[in-house]
């Protein structure tokens, strides 16, 4: 059974002393996934941190673009594959390796592409462009699928997408304002009664 990703931090940028402090910080939090986007070598020597520490938590490695990426994640323990787009290539060495494989989408030919190749669970990316609206709207066609939303989530919106139907968000540039809040946990728990509440409708549907 494919692990919950109801919340997941991105951090992008903050190098790897910064990101080890942060991950445990969400962890601490009780958040899912957390995220490392894998854009130019301080990126990966922040994933490599991140993996060192991680202990068996859940972390992944974002803005996968190619196989060779996506190869080098996995080889650092990356149990999540995450991209900002649907590439079948990425997706395929994600599955073979018995990784979560999460694509970026925003067309209906996006999810097509992503369910043929066995993905389970998409990323509505940029989320901000399309609003929450844009999830009921593709569940009609694909409602097997689960969608977390991603790209301009923040505390004030998140819960917004998982009532629309999301079974999960991403905070990135928001991340922090998470943390900063004055009782994170309860935070997070709050999301994720949100999610699993979506999730079970999504089950039934």
């Amino acid at each position: 059974m494919q692990a919950p990703l109801r919340t997941t931090a991105i951090l992008r940028g903050f190098g790897p002393e910064r990101s080890r402090d942060h991950a445990e910080e969400c962890w601490a939090a009780g958040m899912d996934l957390v995220e490392v986007p894998v854009q130019g070598e301080p990126g990966w020597a922040s994933l490599q941190a991140v993996a060192e520490m991680a202990g068996g938590r859940l972390f992944g490695a974002g803005t996968v673009l190619t196989v060779e990426d996506a190869r080098r994640a996995l080889d650092l323990g990356a149990s999540v594959i995450i991209a900002p787009n649907t590439d079948a290539a990425v997706i395929d060495v994600a599955v073979a390796a018995g990784a979560i494989p999460m694509p970026g989408v925003l067309t209906p030919t996006d999810v097509g592409t992503a369910v043929r190749h066995g993905v389970r669970t998409v990323k509505l990316f940029p989320a901000s462009v399309v609003g929450p609206g844009w999830i009921p709207a593709l569940r009609g066609p694909f409602p097997g699928v689960g969608v977390v939303a991603v790209g301009g989530v923040n505390l004030g919106n998140a819960a917004e997408y998982l009532r629309a139907g999301a079974v999960g968000v991403g905070f990135g540039g928001s991340v922090t304002d998470l943390l900063r809040s004055a009782d994170p946990a309860a935070v997070v728990e709050e999301l994720h009664e949100l999610a699993d509440l979506s999730a079970s409708r999504h089950r039934a549907s």
